[in-house]
């Protein structure tokens, strides 16, 4: 019998993604999904006070669990540091989207570069990778690059000035650093528009993140301690 894995989403752009990735790799696999598209504005007018969301955000993974995943897979890089405490509160292990891409940056450079759109995630994944560095014992100079005005564009409904920011952070950020880790998914779809050069330093989740989805499932991955009390809001 296959497994049945829960992704918690807070956008629909990620919801095709990851359902379509997993059952590829896992054609057994049971793939549902949950959405709340009013974290990342929450968080932007918040000034990124994640414990805001914890509530909610831990109720979508006991649910998860209560219809039987045997694994979550937090899609969102915003609220990631949400993930260890429900992991260990509800006994249920969960995916960090860019938790393997940190590992495979700091384990590839001394240099990287983190380039968001929102400042909500910026946060987040500099401070994962400084962890991560941590952990590995390595020196790692962390670059955190805000891409000004792309997010407010993209709401506006200008794509293309959107991707054209983007593009441009991306581009200096592949001259500075030696990988280049994009926060955020779907900016991934901008990266053609740079030579190859520059696209091959760069650092994209979510194709690591259903390797780590594969890899626990198959007994390769620890799981989570014994329930215990998250810290609450």
């Amino acid at each position: 019998m296959g497994h049945t894995v829960a992704v918690i989403h807070t956008s629909p752009a990620t919801v095709d993604v990851f359902s379509k990735m997993i059952t590829a790799r896992l054609p057994d696999t049971r793939v549902f999904n949950l959405l709340d598209d009013s974290v990342l504005p929450q968080l932007r007018d918040n000034g990124a006070e994640v414990a805001a969301v914890l509530p909610r955000w831990r109720e979508y993974a006991r649910i998860a669990r209560d219809q039987g995943a045997d694994l979550i897979l937090n899609a969102c890089s915003s609220i990631g540091e949400l993930c260890a405490p429900v992991e260990r509160e509800l006994g249920i292990r969960i995916v960090r989207v860019d938790s393997a891409m940190a590992e495979r940056a700091v384990a590839q450079a001394r240099r990287v570069a983190v380039v968001a759109t929102l400042a909500s995630t910026l946060g987040p994944t500099t401070r994962l990778l400084a962890q991560t560095a941590q952990a590995q014992a390595r020196a790692v100079e962390v670059l955190p690059m805000l891409v000004d005005g792309a997010y407010a564009a993209l709401m506006a409904g200008d794509r293309e000035r959107h991707d054209d920011l983007v593009a441009a952070t991306l581009a200096r950020a592949a001259s500075e650093a030696d990988r280049v880790v994009l926060a955020q998914a779907s900016m991934a779809r901008v990266l053609p528009r740079l030579p190859d050069e520059q696209q091959a330093r760069c650092l994209v989740s979510p194709e690591l993140a259903v390797d780590s989805v594969v890899a626990a499932l198959a007994g390769r991955v620890a799981a989570p301690p014994h329930p215990g009390t998250a810290p609450r809001s």
